[in-house]
């Protein structure tokens, strides 16, 4: 069996070069990252985070849905990418990292732009209405293939699904990879990464971007 390696999807040099690369976060982005590193709390990787604002700055969403709010750093990032007007709704399932990100997100002047659900997302998104511009799923990864159907539901034609963590350090990739207590995640990112190229609404591709994304495309209907 292959070591578990945090470094498995992108050899460490390239890493280096990447972040020694992407312009540094200046005030209260900065901040969370600092905080996420004292407490060890999960939040985007640096390229990840780039790879939003991009993405984010290409489509300029109106309104955005967040699975994974953590301590609020990536809603906080991508409301810089809305255009005017815009909202994002998150959710967070710890009580404790939704107080840290309510939080964070007044300090941050975006009280009225980013609402925070708090609860598990699979079992608040059924419940959810409108329609997104972008989807980025960030919470349990377990959770993603559940939540599939409903992302398709809410998300606009032509609008954006982003998957994070969908490699899972190599994981998902390689069974010589897999830690025994991490199998039944690496199933589900497994149907999830195929029910995604499966689906006939969805252009996908994975990228090997941090610890792997998904991009995917809902279809326009032709008329």
């Amino acid at each position: 069996m292959i070591e578990y390696d945090k470094d498995a999807i992108v050899p460490p040099y390239i890493t280096e070069y990447l972040r020694g690369e992407i312009p540094p976060h200046h005030g209260i982005l900065k901040e969370l990252e600092e905080y996420a590193a004292e407490h060890e709390i999960p939040i985007i990787q640096p390229e990840t985070a780039q790879f939003l604002k991009v993405i984010g700055s290409i489509i300029r969403p109106h309104d955005i849905l967040e699975v994974g709010a953590a301590i609020g750093y990536s809603s906080i990032l991508m409301a810089d990418t809305l255009a005017d007007g815009g909202k994002i709704v998150t959710m967070e399932y710890d009580g404790d990292m939704a107080r840290i990100a309510r939080e964070n997100i007044r300090r941050a002047g975006l009280y009225d732009t980013i609402t925070l659900a708090e609860g598990d997302a699979k079992d608040l998104m059924p419940n959810i209405g409108g329609q997104y511009d972008m989807i980025f799923l960030d919470g349990p990864k377990a959770h993603y293939i559940y939540m599939l159907n409903d992302c398709l539901r809410l998300l606009r034609p032509g609008g954006v699904l982003i998957a994070d963590n969908v490699l899972y350090k190599g994981m998902t990739a390689d069974d010589g990879h897999v830690i025994r207590r991490k199998i039944t995640i690496v199933k589900r990112l497994r149907h999830f990464v195929s029910a995604l190229y499966a689906r006939s609404e969805l252009t996908t591709s994975v990228l090997p971007l941090g610890d792997g994304i998904t991009i995917s495309v809902k279809n326009k209907e032709k008329v």
